[in-house]
């Protein structure tokens, strides 16, 4: 499965992808014309506001097999949490703080997947506010199975300590590894496979998207180079099935039911997308590392 994934290249690019088993999905010279190819039916998700000026404006056009709003309503999860976003509950201390690393569920263990083994560890700010950023560790031992996942509230970005994830999303499929980094945007459904006990940390940002730093004085190369982060080249799957989609939502979780999987996007367009970048790519600014950083 490694080797057979593909991604486009670059960072905040405007991307298009079409799965090559429908060739002539993606419409050509239009977003959302009268009748899509192959009957798929056109939507837009907005990672900003529509009005956003263009340099800022994030937003991508999926083409679907079924509306993604086919679902039963969204209900509560009756069910204790380990979210939790009360920073105020907590008593302020000056004393140094740690906590002890948390325990991976094995192999015997019952089966914990990456929704359900979700800690929150700390943050400031809050989401309804759109400020802020809030730290989780993930422990699973169990994929997600017919199950998928949307974060309403901010930006997830990913980082494994242990294991491999499988992340599939609505642009295609993602294999994240440690020393890798994922970023899941708002908004994106998706699901997350894993081949053993995992573990990992979330870096979840309710403010705004994540940019690259401008490079200053260093000149026009170092640091993270936009052209190693990857993007997912397009996949879909035409599945009539019992599938549940939990949505975080001002940091409580809801699910709801549907008669297909979420993974339908034949094919898509835009720059609001998901993606990853290997860390092993980051060049320090000295002449140390894999590539030399001069300044003339």
């Amino acid at each position: 499965m490694k080797d057979e994934l593909k991604y486009l290249t670059g960072f905040d690019n405007e991307f298009s992808s079409e799965d090559e088993r429908c060739p002539g999905a993606l419409p050509i010279g239009q977003n959302n014309p009268q009748k899509c190819p192959y009957g798929l039916y056109a939507e837009q998700l907005s990672g900003t506001s529509f009005t956003a000026p263009r340099s800022r404006n994030k937003r991508s056009w999926l083409y679907r097999i079924k509306p993604s709003v086919v679902h039963e309503p969204f209900l509560p999860i009756d069910r204790p949490s380990n979210l939790d976003y009360k920073w105020d509950a907590a008593t302020p201390t000056p004393n140094q703080l740690r906590w002890k690393p948390f325990e991976v569920p094995g192999r015997q263990a019952a089966e914990i997947d990456f929704v359900d083994g979700l800690h929150t560890i700390c943050g400031a700010g809050e989401f309804r506010g759109r400020r802020g950023v809030a730290v989780h560790v993930y422990l699973c031992n169990a994929s997600m199975k017919d199950k998928a996942v949307c974060n309403s509230d901010g930006d997830f970005l990913l980082v494994p300590q242990l294991g491999a994830l499988l992340i599939t999303t609505e642009f295609g499929k993602i294999r994240c590894e440690p020393n890798e980094i994922c970023v899941i945007q708002q908004g994106m459904r998706f699901n997350v496979a894993v081949f053993g006990p995992s573990r990992g940390y979330i870096l979840e940002v309710f403010d705004d998207h994540f940019q690259l730093p401008e490079l200053g004085p260093i000149g026009a190369n170092g640091l993270a180079n936009p052209r190693d982060f990857q993007t997912p080249v397009a996949w879909y799957e035409d599945r009539r099935i019992d599938y549940k989609i939990v949505c975080k939502y001002h940091g409580k979780l809801f699910a709801a039911k549907q008669d297909h999987s979420p993974f339908d996007v034949v094919a898509w367009h835009g720059n609001y997308v998901p993606y990853k970048y290997d860390l092993d790519k980051f060049m320090v600014v000295n002449t140390v590392s894999f590539d030399h950083c001069e300044i003339v």
